[in-house]
């Protein structure tokens, strides 16, 4: 049989997942650096920017619950004044947020790092309330009084521990970025 010059140019299709594989490694790496350097830079612009995808999905959810209400025509009338009002609700947070994204911003930070917080500390207690059935316990305290005492930093300044939080994200993503490219040039290499 004949082949086709094309036929012998066309990769075969493990080099192709292969190739799709790397770019996609490659373009997530660089993301992840470019987002991570923009947090480095410019964190309010990029605490902003966040502030303003997050206030864009609430509209939007909004929208859809709104819609939902009172396009579709199974459902009950409860679940309709629930859709309506719950629309209602994502939809005025939504505007609310995009009309202030510095308030919006601090707000969502200070609120993620009260809830880890909080979450550190209950992980602690949990951890130390589970030592019985543990067969090392002095990782399990030494793990137990970290998580507590980082959870009540946490809550006793919350905005400086949001800040700290923020910077730890941007350098992370840079180092886990460039890390992902390497591993995007490396992909799919034989040894």
């Amino acid at each position: 049989t004949m082949t086709s010059a094309t036929d012998i140019t066309t990769p075969p299709v493990v080099q192709q997942v292969t190739n799709g594989i790397r770019t996609m490694l490659g373009l997530g790496g660089l993301l992840a650096v470019v987002v991570g350097i923009l947090i480095l830079v410019s964190p309010l612009k990029t605490a902003a920017a966040t502030a303003a995808i997050v206030a864009v999905y609430a509209a939007a959810v909004g929208v859809v619950y709104l819609g939902s209400a009172l396009f579709s025509k199974g459902q009950g009338g409860w679940h309709r004044v629930g859709a309506i009002l719950l629309g209602l609700l994502y939809l005025a947070a939504g505007i609310v947020a995009i009309g202030n994204l510095t308030a919006t911003a601090a707000f969502l930070f200070l609120f993620i790092t009260i809830m880890l917080g909080i979450t550190w500390i209950v992980e602690g207690i949990v951890t130390l309330v589970s030592i019985g059935s543990s067969t090392n316990k002095v990782w399990v305290v030494v793990f137990a009084v970290i998580s507590v005492i980082a959870g009540i930093t946490l809550l006793f300044s919350p905005m400086m521990g949001a800040v700290t939080l923020w910077w730890l994200l941007g350098i992370s993503l840079i180092v886990l970025g460039i890390l992902q490219i390497v591993r995007a040039l490396t992909f799919g290499k034989q040894k």
